[in-house]
């Protein structure tokens, strides 16, 4: 039996009705129902088809986890399909996301909604219901806004973690310059991407339940999905900034290994400037000739390591000087 909840003609809420019921509850314009389906039961979900009628098209795409968020209009009822997101904490990578859709039914006097397995947003939504029964009591329209809203806002709290991890990857590229943090910019990154693409075939859903007529959705119900809207161009707009952040974070990197590198560069080319008399002189004085200046010199060896050193640091101020290192 699915969970369900039911307001009848008098105001009196109940809880997992029976099938029953929800056959009678249906057919009274007065009452308002919920009807939440675990689409991992074939018994709950042969209620879409047996029961409640829907069309065959969208009960397939309640069995299908690929399938496209959208929002259609069918005779008597709106089918929107929401993707929520958050972070998976059975992975042993922190930026592993875990994704569900959420498959939302909208008619005059009821919602139902599909989903496969557990569903934190249906859970939160059934808790704020027992909490204040008065937010069922507004209709199906309000209720469906606050399945949708609870599903958008589920994304702040990943923007948190997000926020958190960009400010430890620029404190580890900035102040100690971590080389394992490489990975985590393009990790992080893609989690970025893959949040925004998510995201963005919403922008469109409530675009369409904020300024579409529809007889299923009072006027005033739609202003309550401005502000859904609101939320999904805000995280949209924080996923973008996030997005240049490690852009910039990738490039600092970057630039800190050519730096880096351009430092280490720069000592060898010291070590060989002052190798090149040694190099040199050493090579003329060490050639099988008889006759070579101050091969009798007794003090020879000392004249020829002074020189060597003296031109070899005359090398090195002269490059300092033409500003060549």
């Amino acid at each position: 039996m699915p969970a369900s909840v039911l307001r009848d003609a008098s105001g009196r809420l109940s809880f997992d009705i029976p099938p029953r019921e929800i056959r009678d509850a249906l057919a009274n314009s007065e009452t308002k129902l919920w009807i939440d389906i675990d689409s991992t039961s074939r018994h709950q979900h042969a209620i879409l088809e047996k029961l409640l009628h829907f069309h065959p098209l969208t009960i397939e795409d309640t069995l299908n986890p690929n399938s496209r968020v959208k929002i259609e209009a069918y005779d008597g009822y709106l089918f929107i399909v929401l993707r929520a997101v958050r972070f998976c904490d059975t992975t042993a990578d922190p930026y592993d996301l875990d994704t569900e859709n959420l498959y939302i039914y909208l008619g005059a006097n009821y919602v139902v909604t599909v989903h496969a397995g557990p569903s934190q947003t249906i859970e939160t939504v059934t808790d704020l219901i027992r909490r204040s029964p008065d937010l069922f009591e507004r209709g199906p329209a309000r209720l469906a806004h606050t399945i949708c809203d609870t599903a958008v806002d589920a994304f702040f709290p990943i923007l948190d973690r997000v926020d958190e991890f960009v400010d430890g990857l620029e404190s580890r590229v900035f102040e100690r310059f971590d080389e394992s943090a490489l990975r985590d910019i393009f990790a992080l990154k893609r989690t970025v991407l893959s949040l925004r693409r998510y995201l963005a075939p919403q922008r469109e859903i409530f675009n369409v339940l904020t300024n579409r007529p529809t007889p299923l959705l009072p006027a005033e119900s739609q202003l309550y999905f401005r502000d859904v809207y609101d939320h999904v161009l805000r995280i949209n707009d924080s996923l973008d900034t996030f997005r240049e952040l490690l852009s910039s974070t990738l490039d600092s990197y970057l630039t800190q290994v050519s730096n880096r590198l351009g430092s280490i560069t720069k000592g060898l080319s010291v070590v060989a400037t002052l190798s090149v008399p040694f190099v040199v002189i050493s090579g003329m004085w060490g050639m099988n000739f008889v006759e070579i200046p101050l091969s009798h010199y007794p003090h020879g060896f000392w004249v020829m390591l002074v020189l060597q050193l003296v031109l070899g640091v005359g090398l090195v101020a002269l490059l300092r000087w033409k500003k060549l290192l």
